[in-house]
């Protein structure tokens, strides 16, 4: 018989070491690098937009786990699916039968992309690629893949192979046979498809390194291009999809864009169980299980499990209800608008873009000598370490988090959960402008610490 299995006095009595387990058995670097900023925070509990730390202190995310947290943290409609299926002992994953859940959560997928018709679930949003890399190899029995300069697709190694930055593919060769193209540019795209071995094009419709939206008309002349040449096109919805941009889906700000796969994960559970969805047309899906002897030739052994696909249920029906995606899109317009409205008043400040509550806020080379020295010294030790100076006075004096949006950008990406309201909006312009009018005053603590992030820069080259 045994013991009893007690979370909440495990975590109790080991709790406090957390940082410490991190360095001696996870990735080390992680601690390491939120000692050095000073993000190495303790917090004890999460509920929606917000966290709170062991002396009651409230912090506002803007980050939402990277996109996850669609719903913030704890949402009880998503929480209670997940205890009823826990509750109902359903016979999971005996991968020889057909459970309901799948069939019902593609079925509500679906419905928001209705030129699709077919779903293949599985863990994470790289899983998503993965698979749409290898149904349109199989479609089309070619072997290249186009990718945008600068995306992000993920990190195994078939998305990984058509990631645009350097950074994350350095020393992982040989990847798959790949060709970036720059985001808009229909005249590169056409001259990689006239070469016949083009399996698809895969594309964010707003990327997520930089915040930058591809250019009105692109996706609907780059889809007809790559029809015309027999090759297909992904649409990357994991970071943009499940109304982020203010939309169901980002490609469907353009009319008639409608991709031959698109890619889902991240909020589709609500941020609590690894979850991800390939949604594709009849054909494709026909052709790669054409036989009963190729029934488990693509599959996923946690895919499509209960616990996942309730939750999907739940949140999909939570957006319908809350009108999140008319919220997104609200709320987003506020916060945008606000923030362009400063970028005359800050010369550091060089542009806000985006779309629903996914926004870059750009900094740049100021015009008075007394800044642009400044400016010139952070550039030259590391390209990003101003965005990060503004991303740590936003945590630690006002209890926001953020991010720097890539390695050697000066861009702060937010991406806060979709229920943010407009007090929330209030409390983060409040904060940005007294950052901002910290860095323009030429004083103190930010330029201090701006210091510290040169020594580092500099010690790790």
């Amino acid at each position: 018989m045994s013991t009893e299995f007690d979370l909440e006095a495990l975590l109790a009595t080991r709790g406090a070491e957390r940082y410490d387990l991190h360095t001696r058995h996870l990735n080390p670097q992680l601690p390491r690098m939120l000692h050095t900023i000073g993000f190495d925070k303790v917090y004890e509990r999460a509920e929606g937009a917000h966290f709170w730390d062991a002396e009651g202190n409230d912090y506002l995310d803007m980050l939402a786990g990277f996109g996850v947290m669609g719903l913030g943290r704890h949402h009880p409609v998503v929480r209670k699916a997940l205890h009823d299926v826990l509750d109902l002992n359903l016979a999971d994953l005996t991968r020889f039968d057909c459970q309901p859940l799948p069939g019902l959560l593609a079925e509500r997928l679906l419905a928001h992309s209705p030129h699709l018709d077919r779903v293949f679930f599985g863990n994470s949003g790289t899983e998503a690629v993965e698979t749409a890399l290898k149904f349109a190899r199989f479609a089309t029995g070619r072997p290249r893949v186009l990718y945008c300069d600068h995306a992000f697709h993920g990190l195994t190694t078939g998305s990984l192979s058509v990631n645009g930055e350097n950074g994350f593919r350095d020393g992982f060769a040989p990847l798959l046979p790949d060709t970036p193209v720059p985001l808009g540019d229909l005249d590169a795209l056409a001259r990689e498809l006239k070469k016949g071995d083009v399996a698809a094009l895969i594309v964010e419709p707003i990327q997520g390194k930089g915040v930058h939206e591809s250019p009105t008309g692109y996706l609907r002349a780059a889809q007809e291009l790559l029809h015309r040449h027999k090759a297909l096109l992904i649409a990357d919805e994991v970071q943009t999809g499940l109304g982020r941009t203010g939309d169901f889906y980002a490609y469907q700000h353009e009319d008639g864009v409608e991709p031959d796969l698109v890619c889902v994960a991240k909020a589709l559970s609500g941020g609590y169980v690894p979850v991800s969805a390939t949604l594709g047309k009849d054909w494709i899906f026909k052709k790669v299980y054409s036989s009963m002897d190729r029934v488990l030739v693509h599959s996923a052994s946690f895919g499509s499990n209960a616990q996942a696909m309730a939750a999907g249920l739940a949140v999909l029906s939570v957006m319908e209800d809350e009108q999140i995606v008319a919220r997104a899109r609200t709320t987003g317009e506020l916060l945008k608008s606000r923030l362009a409205a400063l970028i005359g008043t800050y010369e550091l400040l060089a542009d806000v873009r985006g779309r629903g509550l996914m926004i870059g806020i750009e900094f740049g080379r100021p015009d008075s000598l007394k800044l642009r020295g400044r400016w010139t010294m952070l550039q030259a030790a590391r390209k990003g370490l101003f965005a990060q100076m503004v991303v740590v006075p936003l945590l630690q004096r006002h209890r926001i988090l953020t991010q720097v949006s890539g390695d050697h950008l000066e861009v702060i990406k937010l991406i806060p959960p979709l229920v943010i309201d407009e007090a929330d909006v209030e409390r983060f312009v409040d904060a940005f402008t007294a950052v901002m009018d910290d860095a323009h005053s030429g004083g103190g603590l930010m330029w201090d610490f701006g210091r510290t992030l040169i020594k580092q820069a500099v010690a790790g080259r």
